[in-house]
């Protein structure tokens, strides 16, 4: 796929890539180590840090996502996101999937960092620093095998849920293989995904059903607005006169056209129409409810990783009142 392809399929990703690249060349212009980069370098371009992000800057759960810790990093990662957010973003749609790479990126920082603190706690671990697009990758992986999971499909495809494991097994595996991965970071990321994705691939499926549920049957749909006529019987010469009188009697002349059919017409299709009209305004409401439910769920976590920053906030300050 080209650069113009991916543009127009899936510009979130292409501009996330290009943010990942951007910085990466902005820090290499000003000095920084493209396969070493000092811990100075990296709290100075905004890596995830304990005592900082949990501290007074809490934008470095967001900053941390696109920074990487050298060219194999970024590579690494690059790959993974060109390959997972061309299928994704058309799936999940663009503000959508940014918003699932986001918060799976500051579900990943806040689980190190829950992990980190408690371990500095029990006297098992020390503060460190992670940086990396990781956590939000994971998190739409996994939002991609729930979309496997429900059958959802893409462009008439349906993803290989069989695939889609075994390429997450591969990442988490090797997390816990190589030291210095951020594998607090993954699993974070890959949950948040999880329960945003289910969010996605419930609503989906109930608008899909509300869909196929109130697609008209075409035999009814004919019944409902075919023109009833009502046929007379031939009548003799002298039923006619009769009833020509009969007419006559009732304000209608001999010359005039009298169609009885059109009155019971008009109000057949009148109340076909007002009918159709309100089971029309039912799916759709429902349907609208559906496609708030994700945003409401993500609104939800958004609130729950506020107060989970907050919490891991206040516990470090009453430590460090009670050592000074």
């Amino acid at each position: 796929m080209t650069i113009q392809q991916l543009l127009k399929t899936a510009p979130v990703t292409t501009l996330l890539l290009a943010s990942f690249i951007g910085l990466f060349i902005m820090q290499v212009l000003t000095g920084v180590d493209a396969n070493n980069p000092s811990t100075e370098a990296l709290l100075k371009w905004g890596a995830n840090a304990l005592p900082f992000t949990m501290g007074d800057e809490p934008w470095r759960l967001v900053s941390s996502a696109f920074l990487h810790i050298g060219l194999m990093h970024l590579l690494f990662n690059g790959f993974a996101m060109y390959f997972f957010g061309q299928i994704a973003e058309p799936m999940f749609g663009s503000a959508k999937f940014l918003a699932l790479f986001l918060l799976a990126a500051i579900g990943g920082n806040l689980l190190n960092n829950y992990v980190t603190w408690h371990s500095i706690v029990e006297g098992t671990g020390q503060p460190g620093l992670s940086a990396g697009a990781s956590g939000g990758i994971m998190g739409i992986g996994a939002a991609l095998l729930i979309a496997a999971l429900f059958k959802i499909s893409v462009n008439g495809m349906v993803l290989n849920l069989k695939s889609l494991i075994f390429i997450m097994g591969i990442n988490l595996v090797y997390g816990f293989a190589v030291p210095g991965i951020d594998n607090a970071g993954h699993i974070g990321g890959a949950v948040t995904g999880l329960v945003i994705a289910l969010a996605f691939a419930i609503a989906y499926r109930q608008r899909m059903t509300i869909a196929s549920q109130n697609t008209p049957n075409p035999a009814t749909y004919d019944d409902r607005y075919r023109t009833t006529y009502i046929n007379f019987p031939v009548s003799s010469d002298s039923d006619s006169l009769a009833n020509n009188e009969h007419f006559n009697t009732v304000g209608f002349d001999n010359k005039s056209s009298f169609y009885p059919d059109s009155a019971v017409n008009s109000h057949l299709n009148t109340h076909a129409n007002h009918s159709h009209l309100s089971e029309q305004e039912t799916p759709t409401k429902s349907i609208l409810i559906w496609q708030l439910l994700p945003w409401l769920i993500m609104l939800l976590i958004s609130i729950g990783f506020i107060w989970w920053w907050q919490d891991i906030h206040d516990q470090i300050l009453q430590v460090l009142k009670t050592i000074e």
